[in-house]
């Protein structure tokens, strides 16, 4: 943070991946407006489609979705500044997620073309070390195309004794798994939980309540309600639609806000913020809100804001969110960014 406001950093895909970005862009936000100013790229790396900060440390790490992956580490410096402190192999084919674990000692990613996840030690400063372990899954779901094997896509940390959840799209599962610290390797809780058959499941949402989860199917657009139990197991609840739209829905991000009222899904196809509320057993569809693109890849909820990465129509694009509805409206222009897949604020 500055004086002037807030840094945020946007990933993005850069020519390796068929993108129009050149690296990591920081931009300043004001936070009584919302409203991004770009200050260009401070990061030149290759497709960093996904940021996570450190806990405690100024250090901002990317995966780089490469043939060969990597993952990047930075020290973020005044007005969002970037210092390489390293990158390090992912053993797999382009990651598409990382997280930092609770205890800011240990970074897990996950490799989408690998169908795997690697884990990296920290050390004091938060600079990655090598890998530790390297976790591969197997099997594949009905899909020809999209499932024809295993494509990890999210990891998820637990709180307290909670498990690593990692989802995987091709093998329509989500694992869960336990670390072992001293050595650095994952060890299984228990067997993989199975989603719908064909659900593709991308990314997952945790509610603040520790108890409830939401899972969205890229390939089937759902919406999967669990009940996350002291031991782990995952318990479904049921299912309802990302959107109501006609037309290819393909959903990407979600995420609850920090009060735990409202669950929001961007929904690629038809371009829309979903909005669903969750006083009922199942979330309920409250309102559906146009991007103003058709490829939101990824968004931020940053105070009464929402951020909207939209990848192909290179733009961010600043919501503000009704503080008793939970619906978010537009706010100035859509700033223009190349080819974004990530708001990290």
């Amino acid at each position: 943070m500055t004086g002037q406001g807030e840094i945020v950093h946007i990933g993005g895909y850069t020519a390796q991946s068929g993108g129009r970005g050149s690296g990591i862009v920081a931009a300043r936000r004001d936070p009584a407006t919302g409203a991004l100013t770009p200050l260009g790229t401070v990061a030149v790396t290759p497709s960093p489609s996904f940021l996570v900060r450190h806990p405690t440390r100024p250090v901002l790490y990317a995966v780089n979705e490469l043939t060969d992956g990597e993952i990047s580490a930075w020290q973020v410096g005044p007005d969002g500044a970037l210092d390489a402190l390293g990158s390090r192999s992912t053993g797999g084919a382009e990651p598409c997620h990382l997280a930092v674990l609770p205890d800011g000692e240990h970074l897990v990613a996950a490799n989408y073309g690998g169908g795997s996840v690697a884990v990296f030690p920290l050390d004091a400063q938060g600079v990655p070390g090598e890998r530790t372990d390297l976790v591969v899954h197997e099997g594949h779901g009905p899909d020809p195309e999209r499932q024809d094997r295993a494509h990890a896509h999210m990891v998820s940390p637990g709180r307290g004794r909670g498990p690593l959840l990692a989802v995987d799209l091709g093998t329509d599962s989500v694992y869960r798994y336990d670390l072992d610290g001293p050595s650095g390797r994952l060890v299984p809780r228990g067997p993989r939980m199975r989603t719908a058959p064909g659900a593709g499941p991308r990314h997952l949402a945790r509610h603040p309540d520790g108890r409830r989860c939401y899972l969205v199917g890229e390939l089937d657009g759902t919406v999967t309600a669990y009940e996350l139990t002291d031991d782990g197991a995952l318990h479904q609840r049921g299912r309802v639609d990302a959107s109501e739209r006609a037309g290819h829905v393909q959903p990407s991000e979600v995420a609850v806000d920090p009060d735990g009222r409202f669950l929001y899904v961007a929904n690629r196809g038809v371009g829309t913020i979903a909005v669903f509320h969750l006083t009922g057993e199942l979330p309920e569809l409250v309102a559906e809100v146009d991007t103003g693109g058709e490829w939101p890849r990824h968004f931020a909820l940053v105070g009464e804001h929402l951020y909207v990465a939209d990848e192909r129509a290179d733009m961010v694009r600043v919501f503000r969110r009704d503080a008793s509805t939970g619906v978010p409206a537009p706010v100035g222009e859509p700033v223009p960014v190349a080819s974004p897949t990530c708001v990290l604020p």
